[in-house]
């Protein structure tokens, strides 16, 4: 199972572009390398923003693009906590992560920072350059245990040649 993360919209606005630096936030939900969160609320300001900042129509192809891929758990979040006072409309994405038992909020919009003093529901914050960073590291331990030889166990010297070695050489053994 994957885990499940909720993106605002200014992550979001920030990982569509092929030549932005984070692309690689876009492009793992693409690859199905986590679930993605969302309310019909959330859907309807993804499609409002992407289209103000692209075009109308790049935004319904946005949307479209998240309700159809396979990882998108799509909530009904009923219940309405209220929990971000300085800007109540953020709190569709603290209600979606609570319903949906999300992971993380990814944004870098100040106003979730007041999520930190909340003890219960917890909701745990993470700007984008973290999650990249998350994606990153994740997608190098795929790449080192992708490397390792399909059969028999993991012994150093069937570590990949990029990785250093310390201790003594296994032909000394």
């Amino acid at each position: 199972m994957n885990r499940c993360v909720v993106l605002d919209t200014n992550c979001l606005l920030q990982s569509i572009s092929r030549k932005g630096r984070y692309y690689r936030v876009w492009r793992a939900f693409l690859d199905g390398e986590y679930d993605l969160c969302i309310t019909t609320d959330i859907l309807e300001e993804y499609e409002e923003i992407i289209g103000r900042y692209t075009s109308p129509l790049v935004g319904r192809m946005l949307v479209e693009a998240i309700l159809r891929a396979s990882n998108t758990l799509r909530v009904d979040a009923h219940f309405r906590f209220g929990l971000i006072v300085s800007d109540p409309d953020d709190n569709k994405f603290v209600d979606c992560a609570i319903v949906a038992n999300a992971e993380c909020i990814v944004t870098n919009d100040l106003h979730f920072n007041e999520l930190n003093s909340i003890s219960f529901p917890r909701v745990v914050v993470k700007s984008i350059d973290e999650f990249l960073a998350e994606l990153q590291a994740s997608a190098n331990l795929r790449g080192f245990f992708a490397e390792r030889p399909a059969s028999g166990p993991l012994h150093v010297h069937n570590l990949p040649r990029h990785l250093p070695y310390y201790g003594t050489s296994p032909s000394t053994n």
